[in-house]
């Protein structure tokens, strides 16, 4: 696992970085993205986050459950993108939580 977040639905405003304030989110080792699982706000759909390495674009991702994600059932498989020793890992917020805290695991 790279690491994982819970962020409040009042700081995870449009725009914002999940990872901020994560020390793993630079590395001095080359690492690989295998996958990441987005849940938590109101229902399952209603928040977008936008995973980037430097200003590489990865991906979009939804939460796709209420609560905590689970590794087995939350889990959408990445190719393994290469992230380069100092490159930033960032999970930007395109649409923002209504309301509890959103949930991200990063391996």
């Amino acid at each position: 696992m790279i690491g994982q977040v819970s962020i409040a639905a009042a700081t995870a405003v449009l725009g914002y970085d999940l990872f901020r304030d994560q020390t793993w989110r630079v590395s001095s080792k080359k690492r690989r993205l295998r996958g990441m699982a987005v849940a938590g706000s109101a229902a399952a759909g209603d928040t977008a986050i936008d995973l980037y390495i430097d200003q590489y674009w990865v991906g979009r991702f939804y939460n796709l459950a209420t609560g905590f994600p689970l590794i087995n059932a939350h889990m959408v498989a990445l190719k393994g993108n290469l992230v380069p020793p100092g490159a930033t890992v960032s999970a930007i917020v395109a649409d923002a939580p209504t309301t509890n805290p959103i949930n991200v695991i990063l391996m």
